[in-house]
């Protein structure tokens, strides 16, 4: 499962969880044991999976997922081995469903298990400010500092030579050796996942983590939501500008350098060595590729390949973008 720490109430019959969804399952088939719900890549022939755009056809075609949820009309794009779910709405269904395995990943409320650092085994191995608290399954490397005011929620595990500035809030993430975070940052909550049902919102449950590799910078004021069904990723040696927002299941490969005011919408795989202007806003679900320039102020709303200088709104090649600008 994406997160280590969250726990996985399966195994289920399929039976069951086709009951849930209020489907009839076919009596004579076996009823098989289904241990996770993960996304088309990373299921394995134990897992259910989910399908609900041709985006994604190719992990589709070679998924391992012994049954997916998914549309009539995307069903002939899955294996032999994986029996197509077919239902009507199939990130509704997918959320239900992720719920039942995982009954604590809907809400975010404060963590009631954090305690005063003084209370705790971290009081002579960390240097820290005032009024810093700690919540439970929290591991903190060598020669790390944490400023004051500042919240480690329960389920983080910090490396060695690390800097948590004042007022973060931390939860649902692993920050690895040489990283700082500085002042104002919110990492690891409930992304911004929702289904609108007639009069009420049905909320996705979010199972991912939130992952920072070694030798990145977050400034302040940012947010990094936790992936949803896979990990929101910061590569190695990436620095982040402040009041930046990285969305749920975004991947930023490493070197990549972020200018302030950017945000980046849920499922978008950000190459390597990518810089982003300021205030530029790139849209979910996109792949942007290696070597990769973004303009200040630009709109990206498809994908980009690898080498390209793009800038405006839509983004376009640079070139296009002075040439209209004359």
């Amino acid at each position: 499962m994406s997160n280590p720490f969250l726990v996985n109430h399966g195994p289920f019959l399929i039976s069951n969880i086709l009951s849930n969804l209020k489907l009839n399952y076919d009596k004579s088939k076996k009823d098989y044991e289904i241990y996770d719900i993960k996304d088309l890549l990373s299921a394995t022939n134990k897992d259910i999976s989910f399908f609900h755009s041709k985006k994604y056809s190719n992990l589709a075609k070679n998924t391992k997922a012994s049954f997916c949820i998914t549309t009539h009309n995307l069903k002939e794009n899955l294996p032999k081995s994986c029996e197509p779910i077919i239902v009507e709405n199939v990130l509704v269904s997918t959320s239900k469903i992720t719920e039942i395995f995982y009954p604590d990943s809907i809400h975010d409320n404060f963590d009631i298990t954090s305690r005063n650092i003084n209370e705790t085994k971290f009081k002579d191995k960390v240097k820290y400010g005032k009024n810093v608290l700690i919540g439970e399954n929290v591991s903190i490397g060598s020669n790390c500092l944490i400023g004051h005011n500042s919240i480690i929620e329960k389920n983080v595990s910090i490396g060695n030579n690390c800097s948590i500035g004042s007022n973060n809030i931390i939860r649902n993430t692993l920050i690895k050796d040489n990283t700082r975070i500085l002042d104002n940052c919110v990492i690891g909550k409930h992304g911004f996942g929702f289904f609108p049902i007639k009069n009420n919102n049905l909320r996705f449950p979010h199972i991912g983590i939130v992952l920072i590799e070694e030798n990145c910078e977050i400034g302040c004021g940012s947010t990094i939501d936790r992936g949803s069904m896979s990990n929101t990723v910061i590569g190695k040696n990436s620095y982040l500008d402040n009041q930046i927002h990285i969305a749920h299941n975004v991947r930023i490969g490493k070197n990549s350098i972020i200018a302030g005011q950017v945000g980046i919408a849920g499922s978008t795989i950000i190459g390597e060595n990518v810089k982003i202007g300021g205030q530029a806003g790139i849209s979910g679900h996109l792949n942007i590729g290696n070597n990769v320039e973004i303009g200040g102020g630009s709109g990206v709303i498809n994908d980009i390949p690898d080498n390209r200088k793009v800038m405006g709104y839509p983004a376009k090649s640079i070139r296009e973008f002075l040439r209209e600008k004359k």
